[in-house]
């Protein structure tokens, strides 16, 4: 790989980096915060190939006006670079032919429950039902043991997972930085299930708080339940990660 070609790569990865930020690609790998810093990172990127693109040919221009009867003698003797640096383009066709699912049930189910106790319950608005997040409820489920949901017609959506048993959760997974990071908060289903739930399928429920949990068998962390009256099947949402807690 000469300069030429890397140069090359790296317009392509800058190019890359432009498509996924100014798309809802890069949603799949971190959160909506970094948005600006992936567009800088692909801007950089790009300006960085041309810059070396315009200095090769330079370089080449006049290389090709010397007459050095050494550097003749010696170009049989040239070394070529390592072709292990073609891997670099490896992460560039991840990028533009492989679009990676958002984490689901599967990783979900190998991950106990990753609630955290709110610092805060803020007011809660007085539309009925209630659109909540998952987070927002269970941790006002548990830590606040629903006395702000109390009373209150709530919807929720989020994943479906079926634990070991069959116990049917719905999950959203939270992260801090990106999808490397993301953990699962599951909220435990009752009352009028649907009698056929996929796992990873999305929905969309409406129901009531109960005081009713259980613990997650894989770190056995809470996991409140919600008595549901209404679960309709609902599309993929635009970011399909809960960024709660960066909020």
């Amino acid at each position: 790989m000469n300069r030429q070609s890397q140069a090359a790569v790296l317009f392509l990865l800058g190019a890359a980096l432009l498509h996924a930020g100014t798309t809802d690609l890069y949603l799949r790998y971190v959160k909506s915060g970094l948005r600006p810093l992936l567009l800088a990172s692909g801007a950089v990127l790009i300006l960085t190939a041309l810059a070396t693109a315009w200095y090769e040919r330079r370089k080449t221009k006049r290389e090709q006006k010397q007459k050095d009867v050494k550097d003749v003698a010696d170009a049989g003797h040239s070394h070529p670079e390592p072709r292990v640096s073609w891997l670099l383009i490896l992460p560039l066709l991840a990028l533009i032919l492989v679009a990676p699912p958002a984490l689901g049930s599967y990783s979900a189910n190998r991950t106990g429950t990753a609630l955290q106790e709110p610092l805060a319950y803020p007011a809660l608005a007085a539309t009925n039902p209630l659109p909540l997040n998952v987070v927002d409820y269970a941790g006002r489920a548990v830590y606040d043991h629903g006395r702000t949901l109390a009373g209150r017609e709530i919807r929720l959506t989020g994943f479906v997972a079926l634990d070991h048993d069959g116990t049917p959760y719905l999950v959203r997974m939270a992260l801090n930085c990106c999808a490397a990071d993301a953990q699962p908060v599951k909220i435990g289903l009752t009352g009028d299930i649907p009698p056929v739930l996929q796992p990873d399928a999305w929905l969309t429920v409406t129901g009531t708080y109960i005081p009713r949990t259980t613990h997650d068998p894989v770190n056995n962390g809470p996991i409140p339940f919600i008595k549901i009256t209404d679960a309709r099947p609902t599309p993929i949402p635009r970011d399909p990660y809960d960024e709660s807690w960066n909020n």
